[in-house]
């Protein structure tokens, strides 16, 4: 099994230069295929980093050499080095990253992954019978680094009782809404229309 301390544990042990520009620690996601262990960088922040990567530990081997900065996009993942498992041992290991906003032209760019990260309050879009803008909603919003969560209510017998009881007390009944319902946190709306809208009104949770 591999052993890992993580990354706020190391920050406080072993020092991680972090600029405070950036709202979230990278985070290191592993991923092992065959004889190899993959470590990929996840950045949740809507800037650009450069993160070098420097790997102690046992039952592996790695390229020697002073570790480069590695270029990662905002809202990405990118794979930082990978580790030769040593035949019938079990890697264990610590890291210490070097984390700059301070973009350097020296920097490596690899390929990268997009990721979706957590907007500012969670979303959450019900979809009722014969919605006449969900698609022109939901769809650009696909398109955004944002995570979301959609319910068919046609599909979704307990989404749709949990709306029935929100809106048995509303001067308008569930049955005669045909327009996106939108959940931004803890606050459900039903007049929002474009997707403009919606970015526009999470926005002002921010504050």
């Amino acid at each position: 099994m591999l052993r890992v301390l993580p990354t706020i544990l190391l920050a406080f042990m072993l020092g991680i230069t972090a600029s405070q520009a950036q709202d979230k620690e990278i985070q290191i996601e592993e991923e092992q295929k065959s004889n190899r262990l993959f470590l990929y960088a996840v950045n949740e922040n809507l800037i650009d980093l450069d993160v070098a990567i420097t790997v102690e530990g046992t039952g592996f081997r790695q390229r020697k050499g002073k570790p480069r900065k590695v270029r990662v996009p905002a809202t990405s993942r990118v794979n930082m080095i990978s580790l030769v498992i040593e035949r019938g041992q079990t890697p264990e290991y610590t890291y210490t990253l070097d984390v700059s906003d301070s973009l350097s032209r020296r920097a490596l760019k690899k390929e990268f992954e997009k990721i979706r990260i957590a907007p500012p309050k969670p979303i959450t879009i019900y979809v009722p019978d014969n919605c006449t803008n969900c698609d022109s909603i939901i769809a650009p919003l696909e398109q955004t680094h944002w995570r979301y969560t959609t319910y068919v209510l046609a599909e979704n017998e307990s989404a749709r009782m949990q709306l029935e009881r929100a809106f048995s007390t509303a001067s308008r009944p569930l049955s005669d809404i045909n327009t996106a319902i939108i959940a931004l946190g803890p606050n459900m709306y039903i007049y929002i229309q474009t997707f403009e809208e919606l970015m526009a009104k999470l926005e002002e949770t921010e504050e």
